[in-house]
């Protein structure tokens, strides 16, 4: 008797590919619908967006909390939008994509089920806070139908200035990449906060989510990684290993970092450092990458590039409009035009980076990514 072979996962994949999604089944003259999960400042902003720049429509919105729901709804505007207490049953529903902007530690439990519901998935960075987390949430992107639509909130991958400044280093305007930094100081309003103690229930822990390492991340995995993450993009890769220092000179509340500074070693013996702060003077904020080669320096960051020549030589110019903007149209055309990307373990691997930062400064040792990858 022929044994019958037993099915892959990417054949699978492929057949799990024929079945239609809720976005492919929207007519080309619906609009997309949108359902935000994690009704705070940044979800709805991200999905704002959306809906005024790329004409989708919001119609659900999940929060544990009713007055941030109802917040959301006068802020978007979605005054008609269903509100739900369960993500779960959010994604129940016909929408046809979703915006995840929860703690940073429930990330991997929402992507997963946004995932296996067949919805297309905005989800916010970092995308997990540990390197268990990581892996979880790379096997479940890596499931996905190749017909879904992931990405991941690192927003400079779609400015256009940013996206000048990459073609303009593949085109070797520079050469090379010898070295990179990655610059992030900024102050926070709130640093001052005295200290109180952890929050006993998960409920008061969801709205302090963002002061303890265990459910953010800490600072650089949280806050700085935007800067990691276009060194790897740049770079064209991962670390091999990393060093750093870090500490709380300033914030007492929580127990997160207010400052970090870590040195990566890429292939090709090039060397990238982050600098990380929160504790600069409420009016001074420095945000920027900068690259190096033998032919030139190019410069980026949210609001302009610029390109280095000469001693005397840079042209400079100003991004048209926020970034995010950017990155939310780029979402919303790619449910329209059926031509989809998953971005899940890229950005699994930027946030390992500055996980991997992070395990440095806590062991007070160099770590290799390998080392990190076995720790969970």
């Amino acid at each position: 008797m022929t044994e019958k072979p037993n099915p892959t996962r990417r054949s699978l994949v492929r057949a799990a590919s024929l079945i239609p999604l809720a976005a492919a089944a929207s007519s080309a003259n619906s609009a997309i619908t949108v359902g935000l999960i994690g009704a705070g400042g940044r979800g709805t902003f991200v999905t704002g967006l959306m809906a005024k720049h790329a004409g989708a429509r919001v119609v659900a919105l999940c929060d544990l909390f009713d007055e941030r729901i109802e917040a959301a709804r006068q802020r978007l505007p979605a005054p008609d939008a269903k509100g739900y207490r369960d993500y779960r049953d959010l994604l129940a529903t016909d929408v046809d994509a979703v915006v995840i902007a929860t703690p940073v530690h429930v990330h991997p439990e929402h992507f997963e089920a946004a995932v296996k519901a067949g919805k297309h998935v905005w989800f916010e960075k970092p995308v997990a806070a540990d390197v268990a987390g990581c892996k979880r949430i790379m096997r479940a992107a890596d499931s996905a139908n190749p017909r879904q639509n992931i990405t991941v909130g690192f927003q400079r991958r779609y400015g256009q200035v940013f996206r000048k400044a990459k073609a303009a280093a593949d085109a070797g305007a520079i050469g090379p990449i010898r070295m990179a930094h990655s610059r992030w100081l900024k102050g926070i309003a709130d640093i001052g906060r005295p200290s109180t103690p952890r929050p006993a229930t998960e409920e008061a822990l969801v709205r302090e989510w963002r002061w303890w390492r265990d459910t953010s991340g800490d600072s650089l995995v949280e806050t700085f990684i935007h800067g990691v993450d276009v060194l790897n993009w740049f770079l064209g890769g991962r670390p091999l290993k990393a060093h750093g220092t870090g500490g709380r000179t300033v914030i007492r509340h929580g127990d997160t970092l207010d400052h970090v500074h870590v040195t990566y070693d890429y292939a090709n013996d090039v060397q990238a450092s982050v600098v990380g702060s929160l504790i600069t003077p409420p009016f001074y904020r420095s945000v920027q990458e900068e690259f190096f080669g033998a032919d030139g320096v190019l410069e980026t960051s949210q609001n302009h590039w610029a390109h280095h020549r000469g001693r005397n030589e840079v042209v400079r110019e100003a991004s048209p409009r926020d970034i995010t903007i950017d990155a939310a149209e780029a979402f919303i055309e790619r449910l329209r035009s059926g031509k989809p990307e998953n971005t899940g373990i890229e950005a699994a691997n930027s946030t390992l980076t500055a996980i991997l930062g992070q395990m440095a400064i806590d062991l007070r040792r160099e770590v290799t990514w390998d080392e990190m990858m076995r720790s969970a």
